[in-house]
């Protein structure tokens, strides 16, 4: 942050009014950064701190217009194929795959507010993809709107719970939140049926029931997975869900190819939304970035559970690749 000698140096403009003259000079006037290190007499090294500082007040919000990344071809491609609204392709950029994942819950964030409204009930999933969306989002007040937990609490190798994932989403858009406040996982069925019962389990499921429009991303079946490594399956599990025809990890349960729900050992101590009760929403908004991910994005968008996507495009040609593949075996 600049120092107050510096900001003297401005003339009769310091403290927080530089920063937000430098903020003004570069959104709105057009002006290049020296240009406004001329105008205010100070150094562009300064500007750029003014600038920096002004974002991270929180006085300058920058947004990109979805129709670039929704109205070219692959996205046309994307949702011919699956049946889509809208799709959100995101360039890859140089850095290689953490880039593009990075880009695609940062245009996840920037999407989402634009497809909420009033009133609406948004199920949040769990999982790095969806924390780091949350993260990304610029602050903004939707009334009326109800942020509810979709999966109950689990273990997690990321330093966050799957609360956190519902809380600072509905923290950014200024909505009241309905966390589950139950493990994802019980030890017994007869614990898991119990805990259903309770009042308060079953007014937060029955909020579940009540969501709308829904906010996930899809898990892949392989054994370092979120699924495996949260503690919610084991890797014999993985491996007896994956002989009976899983293909994907969606809200904590297996699907299969089709997106049907894979049912197992594991589903009746478990607690949380069912795969068949995210069909047929206003709204799915699907973030998912990655090679090792799209047979599970396949399943997802198969299954009927997304009418919006966001992915990077290397991922959305393996995507449609997948998908011509399957389409000519079949």
């Amino acid at each position: 942050m600049p120092s107050a000698s510096v900001r003297r140096s401005a003339g009769q403009i310091s403290g927080e009014d530089i920063v937000v003259e430098a903020a003004w000079l570069y959104y709105h006037d057009g002006l290049n950064q020296n240009e406004i290190a001329a105008r205010l007499k100070v150094s562009r090294a300064t500007v750029v701190n003014y600038l920096q500082e002004a974002r991270e007040r929180g006085y300058i919000n920058i947004t990109l217009a979805a129709e670039p990344f929704t109205n070219h071809r692959i996205a046309h491609e994307l949702c011919g194929m699956f049946e889509l609204r809208a799709a959100y392709v995101l360039p890859d950029g140089a850095g290689g795959e953490l880039e593009q994942f990075e880009r695609a819950v940062r245009g996840a964030a920037n999407w989402l507010p634009s497809l909420l409204a009033p009133g609406d009930r948004l199920g949040v999933a769990w999982g790095k993809t969806i924390y780091d969306t949350a993260d990304q989002i610029e602050p903004v007040t939707i009334p009326d709107l109800e942020v509810i937990q979709l999966v109950g609490s689990m273990a997690t190798p990321y330093g966050f719970s799957a609360e956190v994932c519902s809380s600072n989403v509905a923290r950014k858009l200024g909505a009241k939140c309905v966390n589950l406040h139950v493990p994802a996982l019980l030890s017994t069925p007869e614990i898991a049926a119990t805990l259903r019962k309770e009042a308060i389990i079953a007014a937060q499921l029955e909020a579940i029931d009540r969501c709308n429009k829904t906010l996930f991303a899809v898990g892949s079946c392989d054994h370092d997975s979120h699924i495996v490594t949260s503690g919610i399956a084991s890797h014999a599990d993985l491996d007896w869900y994956v002989a009976h025809g899983a293909a994907g990890v969606l809200c904590g349960r297996f699907i299969d190819a089709g997106g049907e729900p894979v049912r197992g050992p594991l589903d009746e101590r478990m607690i949380g939304v069912e795969p068949t009760a995210l069909r047929g929403k206003q709204t799915g908004l699907l973030v998912s970035v990655g090679h090792e991910k799209t047979v599970a994005m396949l399943a997802a968008l198969r299954g009927g559970y997304a009418t919006h996507l966001v992915t990077s495009r290397t991922t959305a040609e393996h995507l449609l690749s997948l998908a011509e593949r399957a389409e000519t075996a079949a």
